[in-house]
């Protein structure tokens, strides 16, 4: 009977750590993703199994071997340059690189807009300065990666953001550094 009585009600130590959760319906490869997160086995790399990315060739777009000016007008060339490959212009690692939209206006101050595609490559490392896309709290954002004497800043491009200061505490990762926009209009 001692064995029964222990059972029910509130107990303890019982119950969810980390306080209230709630239910929510996602898409089972999102499940396995934010498992993965949450466990802290999710390494950049496995992006690829996200967003199933691969490799395809593209089409090329003649080039032309002169410059256009953007001021007065200048007699052009009737030569032609090498046909011109957008995936070998931006991509320089195929099954590394991925596109991602961009939204918000906090990096407009370096030419990032909404709507924008961002080009990025995993296979590079960041460096002090360069545009990375990167992970915080289980939350995607392109800043730039500053290394400082306390530690990573990631910087907005726009007055009206703040930076975030990366700690230990943070969960951070840098998933690709941006090599890339694409815009259209």
């Amino acid at each position: 009977m001692n064995e029964v009585s222990k059972r029910g009600g509130r107990r303890p130590g019982a119950g969810r750590p980390g306080g209230p959760s709630e239910v929510v319906r996602l898409p089972l490869p999102i499940v396995a993703i934010a498992k993965r997160m949450k466990d802290g086995s999710l390494r950049a790399g496995d992006i690829n199994a996200f967003l199933d990315v691969s490799a395809q060739s593209g089409a090329a777009v003649p080039l032309m071997s002169t410059s256009a000016a953007c001021g007065f007008p200048s007699p052009a060339d009737d030569d032609m340059d090498r046909p011109l490959d957008f995936n070998e212009l931006l991509v320089k690692n195929p099954a590394a690189t991925f596109a991602v939209r961009i939204s918000g206006e906090s990096m407009r101050d370096r030419g990032l807009y909404p709507g924008d595609i961002a080009v990025v490559d995993r296979a590079r490392s960041a460096v002090s300065g360069s545009i990375v896309l990167g992970l915080v709290g289980g939350e995607f954002t392109i800043k730039t990666y500053r290394m400082k004497s306390g530690g990573i800043v990631l910087e907005a491009a726009n007055p009206d953001f703040p930076d975030i200061v990366i700690t230990e505490a943070s969960a951070f990762e840098v998933w690709g550094v941006v090599t890339g926009i694409i815009r259209t209009f």
